[in-house]
């Protein structure tokens, strides 16, 4: 059975997994909006997992027969002073997602519920991901500094980012339903 205090907890991470679904679809409005559609592309993918990864954690949650219970999202953030602060942003954002990853992780091993350290687990490797993916381009941003050349380059190799396949967020699949 799983522990009350890691079932909060879990809910918890869902409603993190949600609100980072509408940062990074906000963060891809943005970069629409100046014309860096590789970068919106990027932000469009990374929605999708953040969506997944709520799902992760519902899933788990029914399949231990724990309850559910879906919070109120708040929007964080709709507007950014140019495309280095939404990047900067994003790196915080998986950095504070990354904290609570390992809170969950000791609240797991506190409580000895071993059925849930494979999802954790999974989770701290996907966040070392996540935040060196944010990172390396926060780096590549800060290189570029105001060579636009340099800052459109980037956006192409963001652009090459794969959908995952079927995802409601591929304009292609939403024009192809």
């Amino acid at each position: 059975m799983i522990s009350e205090k890691l079932s909060k907890g879990m809910n918890d991470q869902i409603k993190n997994e949600l609100e980072s679904y509408y940062l990074y679809l906000s963060m891809a409005s943005y970069f629409h909006s100046k014309s860096l559609d590789g970068m919106a592309h990027w932000m469009r993918c990374q929605a999708h997992e953040e969506m997944v990864h709520a799902m992760k954690f519902f899933d788990h949650l029914v399949d231990r027969g724990a309850q559910v219970a879906l919070q109120d999202l708040k929007q964080i953030k709709i507007d950014w002073e140019s495309p280095m602060e939404a990047w900067k942003d994003a790196y915080a954002h998986e950095q504070k997602i990354s904290s609570n990853i390992n809170d969950l992780t000791a609240v797991a091993r506190e409580n000895r519920d071993f059925p849930s350290e494979p999802l954790l687990n999974w989770f701290l490797d996907e966040q070392i991901e996540e935040e060196a993916n944010a990172s390396k381009i926060v780096d590549q941003m800060e290189m570029a500094g105001n060579d636009r050349s340099a800052v459109f380059m980037i956006d192409r190799e963001l652009g090459a980012r794969p959908y995952p396949t079927g995802s409601p967020l591929d304009p292609a699949a939403v024009k192809a339903a």
